[in-house]
């Protein structure tokens, strides 16, 4: 940060600190909490907090327990001086409640402690899906880019049309890449597998009201397949990116898209064909050398998508088809080793994912575990050890979406098919991406684990997502209490007290003036959605195009190191995503499966 803009800012947080010196602040998880699961809340203020803090009934008639905060002895990021826990843990009898100073000045936002804290909160992200859907829309009943798309780097003269209509929008933008759709689909489809029970059947294929004997995560997911389908039309093909950011033109909803590509406003966009070689229609270009991340977990998607509709649906023509598209994505891997980035236009900003071994392991286990051909566990035991531990999880600091998908599924899928001691080497990789944020979580008050760079809540919930997997696999539950806090994060236990998922809980505070043009256009809330999350400051001052269209109401609580704003300005920390989204369903699951 420039000199002068730190100083002003030092400035104004000395202000905001003066005009509110005896403040208590109390920061708690506002979806609930389990009544068996641990319960920690944060306090932090300008001064020592000397009084007792106590858990009274929401209507405050009846006090339930009292306690003495504990100081942390870590350090809060620069606004705060003083910050304590108060563990609650002990209270299991469900109800809601409040936590406040003994003098009733300060007092928490709503404490709901139910078994049901979690029931069925999977179907409100499932619903965020529905309205990022491309083609036709069920959110806004409208059918959206019928044009895509005309072919570029494929087989075919370039300008050929193609048909790469469906998918899903990937932001608040309108861009559909199948480096973001192919995760959210093998996401949904492996929460399913495991957590069946908690998903409900609300909704049609098309995302309309009404039962359709399917739970409303499967439709969601064939959509995603039924989109991969048409981008591997041909053994030889798979298109991996429909449009770039020619889209950026300002706000626009999805049957109204001003970008021209070539042939008008609203009209056909650019299909990008995989390649595995660099690629860019303008001055910026990708880095490719392989197929092997968009066709290994693709084929692991196929692979699941196999076995749920041949063997729970009982359609044995969709779990055939779904398995010769697997295996056919995988052998296009094999073929092609590598991976395939994103492609950018105007700007330098893309997808620069570089892993590809992890992706190639999760399609050939769940290859095996839907075939028994033993190459495919072969391939699948060679491909773990190539991925190891290779994760964002170990840096403070990566290029953006380098190491993705965010977790590795892949070793959770070998797991159950590998011998002894394979698994233990498969925990173990598992085990040391855990540690590494334990480690960095230990340095701060929140105890939160994640490096704060672009996407941090996608991070966030990967990490959660690995910590339920190894638990699953080993039956391990000394990370419970760490994925607890980083899950509360999520749902205010943060320095602003704010959920990151739009309108979750509904009547608490949530993201409400997002990056997107469904609320800048429409002022419709969608709930639901991940945001991006907060970003190093150093991020947010260097990022281009950013500005705050209204004062900050967070502004007490910003600090020189992290930052978050409910702001429709704020593209870096308050846009929902289609893949963060989709990539927290397992987590959520779990939760509403502890029932």
């Amino acid at each position: 940060m420039p000199r002068l803009l730190f100083l002003l800012y030092f400035v104004s947080q000395l202000v905001i600190a003066s005009n509110h010196p005896n403040d208590i602040h109390i920061r708690i998880n506002q979806m609930g909490y389990l009544p068996n699961e641990p319960k920690i809340a944060l306090l932090f203020a300008h001064r020592p907090i000397k009084e007792r803090i106590v858990l009274a009934t929401k209507d405050e008639s009846r006090i339930v327990a009292s306690f003495r905060p504990k100081k942390s002895e870590t350090q809060g990021w620069g606004t705060f001086e003083y910050y304590y826990e108060v563990d609650f843990s002990t209270v299991s009898e469900e109800g809601e409640y409040v936590l406040q100073t003994k003098n009733k000045q300060f007092t928490s936002q709503t404490i709901r402690i139910s078994k049901n804290a979690y029931e069925f909160q999977s179907e409100k992200l499932l619903g965020f899906m529905r309205q990022q859907r491309c083609g036709y829309n069920p959110f806004f009943d409208v059918i959206c880019h019928q044009g895509d798309g005309r072919s570029f780097y494929g087989p075919m003269p370039d300008s050929t049309f193609v048909d790469a209509t469906g998918g899903w929008h990937d932001a608040g933008d309108q861009l559909k890449y199948l480096i973001t759709g192919s995760y959210a689909t093998a996401h949904m489809l492996k929460a399913y597998e495991l957590f069946p029970n908690t998903f409900m059947d609300s909704v049609n294929h098309l995302g309309q009201p009404g039962s359709n004997g399917i739970a409303d995560v499967l439709d969601e997911a064939k959509w995603g397949l039924d989109w991969i389908l048409k981008l591997h039309s041909q053994p030889d093909q798979l298109i991996h990116q429909i449009a770039d950011d020619r889209d950026h033109r300002g706000w626009k909803m999805p049957d109204q898209d001003n970008a021209d590509y070539g042939w008008g406003p609203n009209s056909h966009r650019a299909a990008y064909f995989a390649t595995g070689k660099p690629q860019g229609l303008n001055k910026y270009k990708s880095e490719a050398t392989g197929l092997s991340n968009l066709a290994g977990r693709s084929a692991a998607a196929m692979a699941i998508a196999s076995r749920i509709w041949k063997e729970e649906l009982q359609d044995s023509i969709y779990g055939a088809l779904y398995l010769k598209a697997a295996k056919s994505l995988y052998k296009l891997g094999i073929d092609k080793e590598g991976y395939q980035q994103g492609n950018s236009y105007g700007a330098p900003y893309r997808y620069s994912e570089k892993t590809w071994a992890d992706d190639m392991e999760w399609g050939a286990a769940e290859l095996y575990k839907s075939t028994r051909n033993k190459k495919y566990l072969e391939d699948a035991i060679k491909y773990a050890r190539q991925a190891n531990t290779i994760s964002w999880m170990p840096y403070d600091s990566v290029p953006h979406y380098e190491y993705y998908p965010f977790v590795n599924m892949g070793h959770y899928a070998l797991y159950e098919h590998a011998d002894p001691d394979f698994k233990k080497t498969l925990a173990a990789y598992y085990k040391s991406g855990i540690e590494d944020n334990v480690k960095r979580g230990n340095t701060n008050p929140y105890t939160i684990g994640v490096p704060f760079i672009w996407c941090s809540n996608n991070l966030l919930t990967s990490l959660i997502t690995q910590g339920i997997l190894y638990e699953k696999m080993t039956g391990d539950k000394t990370y419970r209490k760490f994925m607890v806090e980083q899950r509360d994060w999520l749902f205010g236990r943060n320095p602003w007290g704010t959920s990151m998922f739009t309108m979750m809980p509904e009547q608490g505070e949530f993201p409400y003036d997002v990056h997107t043009s469904t609320w800048a256009l429409g002022k419709k809330q969608v709930p639901g959605g991940l945001i991006d999350g907060p970003v190093y400051s150093t991020i947010y001052n260097s990022l281009k195009g950013l500005h705050l269209s209204e004062p900050d109401e967070f502004a007490e609580y910003q600090n020189n190191y992290v930052v978050y704003h409910d702001d429709l300005g704020d593209y870096s920390t308050n846009e929902p995503t289609m893949d963060g989204t989709a990539g927290s369903i397992l987590m959520m699951a779990y939760w509403a499966d502890q029932n």
